[in-house]
């Protein structure tokens, strides 16, 4: 990183002092000063002069500029007004770096056209290309950032991004432990899921009141192949999860109480081999989900046809 783009807490608040900003709270607007620990994040994106990267929360654009030394374009989404005319000063001589002032999400279920069409293009621009997201997350919009771009047909191929530490336990997490839940399914369904490294509140400016985590997320074709139906699955998890700690049969029973009666929910339970009166749907693994909401969704969709 070069000398005039290390932005450390002196030059942050000197920064925001001369343009009479402050940090937004209702935005989490956290901005990392750790030159290490930037460092570290964008090192483990192993960016390459071929990669498209997105980062959401530009910030003053610290680490954007720093992405853009190593990618072919940064796209980067900053949805305070604020905050994107300080990246746009801070950026202004890359001339591979896409600045966004909107929101990432169009809701909690889809990602931003905007940014969708700007990715689409910055791909097809660059044929070969793939996709990374490397972000300083913040807070408030990062596991429907991340969720969503699991979702999604575009071909990512890496995740770093620092998001909070409970966020990140409920993303790696095992079956049977207190975090796990539809998140770590879905998320590990389709994905490696790793926290690389737990970060405490003295790398952030203004200091979160909370550890932070950097996680990393890398496909797992193999897996997510075994999904019938991604958005059947995903609903199924949604639901199951609702209550965890109850009997997933008569979870399962309410859920699909006008597709399914209560002997078919039995049936399908007992054919792959879970009792009806003790399993919950903590306990089952990854795989496990992904077999039984593939047979609740091929019942389903028998008895549409019938």
């Amino acid at each position: 990183m070069k000398e005039d783009e290390r932005q450390t807490r002196s030059y942050l608040m000197r920064l925001f002092e001369r343009h009479g900003f402050n940090p937004r709270s209702d935005l989490g607007q956290n901005f990392l000063i750790d030159l290490n620990i930037i460092e570290y994040v964008v090192e483990q994106g192993h960016i390459k002069p071929t990669d498209i990267v997105l980062e959401v929360g530009t910030g003053t654009g610290g680490m954007t500029t720093f992405m853009a030394q190593k990618a072919r374009h940064v796209i980067s989404v900053e949805y305070d007004r604020n905050m994107h005319t300080l990246a746009s000063e801070a950026t202004q001589k890359y001339d591979n770096i896409t600045l966004l002032n909107c929101d990432a999400l169009k809701n909690k279920n889809r990602l931003n056209p905007i940014v969708l069409e700007e990715i689409d293009q910055q791909l097809k621009a660059n044929p070969g290309s793939h996709l990374k997201l490397v972000a300083n997350l913040p807070y408030n919009v990062a596991t429907p950032i991340i969720s969503n771009l699991v979702a999604s047909d575009l071909p990512w191929n890496r995740m770093v991004v620092t998001i909070q530490y409970e966020l990140g336990l409920k993303m790696s997490c095992k079956p049977a432990t207190s975090n796990y839940g539809a998140l770590s399914v879905w998320l590990q369904s389709q994905c490696f899921v790793k926290l690389l490294k737990k970060v405490g509140p003295t790398v952030f400016w203004p200091r979160p009141k909370v550890d932070s985590a950097i996680v990393q997320l890398t496909p797992n074709p193999p897996l997510k192949q075994k999904i019938e139906d991604r958005v059947f699955f995903q609903d199924f998890l949604r639901r199951v999860f609702q209550h965890r700690r109850k009997l997933m049969r008569s979870t399962l029973v309410g859920m699909y109480s006008k597709q399914l009666s209560k002997a078919e929910v039995d049936a399908l339970l007992e054919a792959h081999g879970y009792e009806r009166e003790k399993t919950r749907a903590e306990e089952l693994t990854v795989p496990e989900m992904i077999e039984l909401a593939n047979a609740f969704q091929e019942q389903i969709t028998r008895n549409a046809n019938i």
